[in-house]
């Protein structure tokens, strides 16, 4: 039995995928120009039509970055894929899709790394629910997020402002409702929905979002472009447009390794952020989302930090560090008490790395979600992994919400073991998110009413808060 590869009309010109138990599938549309020659550093630009039919079966190229270092990298996979239209989307949508709503995934990767073209991040289980799955990449590290004299800021976001509009326009084409757009994102792409959110031109695009273990807040300019300027420094440059976009990505990306190298959650070189930008992010996320009256399903994982810290990193954090982080951060000292009656077996590096969770991505989403008046769920994902002893560690949570408990790179983190019954739990509350808004447990309310994902998951008021709302805002 012979199937006809089912294609799509857009603007820019017709798509041809491929069709799979029922479900079409686009692979690497472009919904910008590539942002190199004279596209380099600067804001997205229209993508260019083309004539005829546009193969559609293959991802796009993956944007300019390396794989992870270290032991972060036996457990986070990369995949690279060589060429310059790294602007694409991918989509996944039901054979007979009709108004059906859309979810748009933003991946995570700490702004410099990661790609829709993973596997763990395959549209099909969303789309068997009824749902038109779209995925992108954006510009990553240098390329994306620079502070550079000359050119636009926040320009991997821009570029997921420039997806969320091409979504709105074309999705109707593959038979989703554009008035029914949920956005969704882990870590860096978290953060990217929380900037989304906070920029009113795509803030009127989005019916929902998800942000799962994303930070909120942006920089002022001069902290955030601290990175740009000691690349610079390392390359003989000056912090311009004009000097950065005569270096190479990859040589670029080696100046970032040897920048990075040796640096650690703790401390030494610094990272890409969002900076205030009165163009592109005129005020910081955490700062316009308590007001942002649309559904908001957000939450983070119990050991956030054990996949950013291995065993004998927390080994070697002392009594004297954790003081010291205490002091920087100016962390009282009732909150590392109430912190240690609450994990009364816990090391003293595992006390800074529930403090370090909690300050990063638990206070500033608690924060958020008890200002705000519209719906707003909470989560927290608390089921241990096997692996490396990572518990409920970063990125756990992507295989169960994803259903995707088979794939390699789920795996990586769950072992080959992990809870189907929880996966199926999950999945299930995001998908009834994107159809209705309400994932299926209740607000978060002054109860503090929050979902804990577990073997046994419940709801239950939001657990270990004595210390928590100690921690500076």
């Amino acid at each position: 039995m012979t199937t006809t590869p089912p294609t799509a009309t857009l603007s820019g010109g017709t798509v041809r995928g491929t069709l799979e138990t029922g479900i079409r599938r686009f692979l690497g549309i472009p919904y910008a120009a590539a942002p190199f020659g004279a596209n380099r550093f600067r804001a997205p630009q229209p993508a260019t039509s083309w004539d005829g039919v546009r193969d559609a079966t293959e991802f796009g190229p993956t944007a300019p970055q390396l794989p992870y270092p270290g032991p972060i990298g036996e457990l986070l996979g990369s995949v690279r894929i060589e060429g310059d239209d790294i602007l694409t989307a991918n989509v996944w949508a039901p054979q007979d899709a009709a108004a059906a709503p859309v979810l748009l995934w933003i991946h995570g990767g700490a702004l410099e790394r990661g790609t829709a073209a993973l596997g763990l991040y395959d549209g099909m289980p969303f789309a068997r629910a009824g749902i038109v799955f779209v995925s992108i990449n954006y510009r990553l590290g240098s390329e994306g997020f620079s502070v550079l004299d000359g050119a636009p800021r926040n320009l991997g976001l821009e570029d997921a402002a420039a997806a969320l509009a091409w979504v709105h326009r074309e999705v109707e084409a593959f038979g989703g409702d554009p008035g029914q757009i949920t956005v969704m994102g882990e870590s860096a792409g978290g953060a990217i929905v929380a900037g989304l959110l906070a920029k009113e031109q795509s803030r009127t695009l989005i019916a929902r979002a998800i942000i799962e273990s994303g930070p909120l807040e942006a920089q002022a300019a001069h902290k955030a472009g601290r990175i740009s300027v000691q690349l610079a420094k390392r390359l003989g440059v000056r912090p311009e447009r004009g000097a950065f976009a005569e270096i190479s990505p990859d040589r670029l990306l080696e100046a970032r390794r040897q920048h990075a190298a040796g640096s650690s959650p703790l401390g030494g070189a610094p990272g890409f952020q969002f900076a205030i930008d009165a163009e592109s992010l005129p005020r910081s996320p955490h700062e316009v989302l308590p007001d942002v009256d649309i559904p908001l399903l957000i939450g983070s994982n119990t050991d956030e930090y054990r996949l950013w810290f291995p065993p004998a990193a927390l080994d070697g954090i002392s009594a004297l560090k954790l003081l010291a982080a205490r002091l920087a951060l100016r962390i009282p000292r009732a909150a590392v008490q109430a912190y240690r009656a609450e994990f009364p077996d816990a090391s003293t590096g595992e006390i800074f790395g529930q403090l370090a969770t909690d300050v990063l991505l638990r206070a500033p989403l608690t924060r958020l979600a008890r200002k705000r008046t519209a719906p707003t769920y909470v989560y927290e994902f608390a089921w241990n992994s096997p692996v490396r002893d990572l518990r409920a560690a970063h990125a756990l949570e992507l295989g169960f919400v994803f259903d995707r408990l088979d794939d390699p790179e789920a795996q990586r983190l769950a072992g080959p073991d992990a809870p189907r019954e929880l996966a199926a739990e999950m999945h299930a509350a995001w998908v009834a998110f994107v159809k209705t808004g309400d994932p299926g447990w209740p607000v978060l309310g002054t109860e503090r009413r929050t979902r804990v994902f577990d073997t046994t998951s419940a709801t239950v008021p939001q657990r270990r808060t004595t210390g928590l709302d100690l921690l500076p805002t």
